[in-house]
């Protein structure tokens, strides 16, 4: 069924209740790191090796989830993962331990990669069946959520431990879902205008031709999240220790970066309406390419943020983009690859930036944020015809 227009209307502002809630969470967990940190005893080396229990939880389900929204249904798929999400978070403030903090923090990554599956699948179906370019307001309600948790992380670190806090994100989490999930259990996925049967859901199995579209889209999406987990980790270094800004200074690069992200998420679709999804990757992937090479090479702290801001607005609408147009070939498999790839860019980024650092220098490192942003460009540009 294609649902009706107050349907279709109601399963939006549900996912992206879903959406922000992800980054909520996510957000909420990532400030009292260093809580934990201190809580379990662990070295520096120890936590890294534990906080990988994050990706590999992600990328070991990732496939899997695309097979289940395939036979369940991204909308029950998206709620049971959102439960299991809200439950696991407040795991690991109860470990006193790297091991076992590594462990809980299996289950949460992959309650966490699962869920970012199931509820861009259930996206892409609506996305096609409202024949308009959303995708992009999803990932804006997800960095919105994250900007907020991480803020109300911070407001509430003084005053509330790890174990309150994060217990308290499952309260709010479980909440949520009971509200947003009536939503996606009472109305079916809708179905592309042009499909008349009644399972919108069905499984698809691309052809290889088809799969390695949906590789190359992936792709777009690792170069993305490449940049987005550099920038993350290296932006603050980089202002303190090669431009001598100080601290407070340092700590507002990412948050220029991922404030611009947000406007250009939210202004994602009059954009994608206007020029179209292959100008839009291509604008895009141009964007922060000079954008990155501004913040890597300026000389000065302004011109540094600023270059941050232009990169977040150029790489703002090329992962949604990318995770949809996967979808459209090939349902919850093809979000599911295109989601794997992208997180792996993400699980990059930042080791390699380090060896170049070492290597090079960290301005010379984070050029690679430019040339990647750029080859994303050069393929959206060289799979036009194929795309279309």
């Amino acid at each position: 069924m294609r649902g009706s227009r107050s349907d279709l209307s109601r399963l939006r502002i549900a996912l992206t209740v879903f959406f922000a809630l992800d980054g909520f969470i996510f957000a909420g967990w990532v400030v009292r790191i260093p809580a934990i940190k201190e809580q379990t005893g662990a070295s520096a080396s120890a936590l890294g090796l534990a906080l990988l229990g994050v990706s590999a939880g992600a990328v070991i389900t990732m496939m899997l989830t695309g097979r289940l929204c395939g036979r369940y249904g991204t909308h029950r798929v998206t709620v049971a993962c959102a439960v299991l999400l809200s439950l696991s978070v407040a795991l690991p403030p109860l470990t006193r331990s790297a091991v076992a903090l590594g462990t809980v923090l299996l289950l949460f990554g992959a309650a966490y990669g699962s869920l970012n599956v199931a509820f861009n699948s259930a996206a892409v179906d609506l996305v096609t069946a409202l024949r308009r370019p959303i995708m992009p307001s999803f990932h804006a309600a997800f960095s919105l959520g994250g900007m907020i948790g991480a803020g109300l992380g911070g407001l509430v670190a003084g005053s509330l431990s790890p174990v309150r806090h994060l217990l308290g994100l499952t309260v709010i989490g479980l909440l949520v879902t009971a509200v947003g999930g009536r939503t996606l259990l009472r109305i079916q996925p809708p179905s592309a205008p042009e499909d008349t049967t009644d399972q919108p859901s069905a499984p698809r199995h691309p052809k290889p031709r088809t799969r390695g579209l949906v590789i190359t889209f992936g792709l777009i999406a690792l170069c993305t999240a490449y940049g987005e987990g550099a920038l993350a980790d290296w932006s603050a270094l980089h202002l303190e220790h090669d431009l001598d800004a100080a601290p407070g200074v340092a700590a507002v690069g990412y948050s220029c970066f991922a404030l611009a992200m947000t406007i250009g998420r939210l202004t994602g679709t009059k954009l994608l309406e206007r020029l179209g999804q292959t100008r839009t990757l291509v604008g895009g992937g141009t964007t922060a390419a000079l954008g990155m090479l501004l913040g890597a090479l300026a000389p000065s702290v302004w011109l540094v943020l600023l270059g941050f801001m232009v990169t977040g607005l150029g790489l703002a609408n090329l992962f949604p983009v990318a995770v949809e147009r996967a979808g459209r070939l090939a349902g919850p498999d093809g979000v599911a690859i295109a989601s794997t790839l992208g997180y792996g860019g993400m699980l990059l980024g930042p080791p390699a930036i380090g060896f170049m650092a070492d290597w090079f220098s960290l301005p010379a490192a984070l050029t690679s944020v430019a040339v990647l942003a750029a080859t994303a460009a050069a393929i959206a540009l060289l799979t036009r015809r194929a795309a279309g």
